[in-house]
């Protein structure tokens, strides 16, 4: 499904019950902003949390709408049907997406599509039972994007994983080939708990990058520069690709050397991604 959040880089949490920060999230660089009823909301406020964020809601433009994602409570939760009930609220002018905390079933997407109707949903996979049921998630139409709790799927699995998180590495993967199966974008990682190591925030967005995930979620305004800026391509990568293609247009043979190295096909398709052009051709 078509949404802001489908091309969105930075997904900037905000608990909400903290609504009186909203404008400041939206005018912080974040793509999107995620209006948080699950974690970041204690169990006793959250009540007040959802009277908050639909009395604010009406002050909002279009727009602003638009770049907001609101993560309701997981399906099993005593919290749920409330959140799905504010969401209906809202309606029609609703956000432009809901992420589903812990989902790990076609069903669970299923029923709250039609509970909620055109609504992008972010899909919140955090555990071994998610990770099982990540093909079919994918392929949802409602599902604009995959997301990874990191967090979350360790505690399920009960990992130990060091700052390097190799243990996840097939996991990301995993979720990488499942967007791709499904034609969704790159899915989205977890957030970087360290907000004092920028180097660190750097690392983590990286690998992302290197992965295939093309979205980060943030707990913070300062993570926002430095993840829009890592997951994008950088200026040299720009001039590269802008240079492959040029020299491709001159060219009558299907591969040719530039710069000291065979380009072929893959290689071109890869300058075109990085420009932010469509694919071309039935296997590029």
């Amino acid at each position: 499904m078509k949404s802001p959040a489908s091309a969105a880089r930075t997904f900037l949490f905000l608990p909400a019950d903290r609504m009186e920060r909203l404008d400041k999230a939206l005018a912080s660089g974040a793509h999107m902003v995620v209006l948080d009823l699950e974690d970041a909301v204690a169990p006793a406020v959250k009540a007040q949390a959802r009277t908050a964020l639909t009395e604010h809601w009406c002050r909002l433009d279009e727009a602003a709408r638009a770049r907001i994602a609101i993560r309701i409570n997981a399906t099993e939760t005593p919290w749920h049907a409330e959140d799905v009930a504010m969401l209906q609220h809202l309606r029609p002018s609703g956000p432009g997406a809901v992420m589903l905390a812990k989902t790990e079933s076609v069903a669970q997407l299923d029923a709250l599509a039609l509970q909620i109707g055109a609504i992008a949903l972010l899909a919140l996979v955090e555990s071994a039972e998610g990770l099982a049921a990540l093909d079919g998630i994918a392929r949802m139409p409602a599902v604009a994007r995959l997301v990874f709790g990191h967090l979350d799927f360790q505690v399920d699995l009960g990992m130990q994983c060091d700052a390097e998180e190799r243990e996840l590495d097939s996991v990301r993967l995993a979720f990488v080939c499942a967007a791709r199966r499904a034609g969704l974008p790159g899915p989205v990682d977890g957030v970087t708990i360290d907000l004092h190591d920028p180097a660190r925030l750097a690392d983590d967005t990286r690998r992302s990058r290197r992965f295939g995930f093309t979205g980060k979620l943030c707990i913070h305004p300062n993570q926002i520069d430095t993840v829009n800026a890592s997951l994008g391509p950088t200026p040299d990568q720009i001039d590269w690709a802008r240079r492959v293609l040029a020299a491709a247009s001159v060219q009558q043979t299907g591969a040719f050397q530039f710069e000291g190295a065979m380009v072929d096909a893959p290689v071109l398709a890869r300058a075109r991604r990085l420009l932010g052009e469509p694919r071309q051709g039935p296997w590029l």
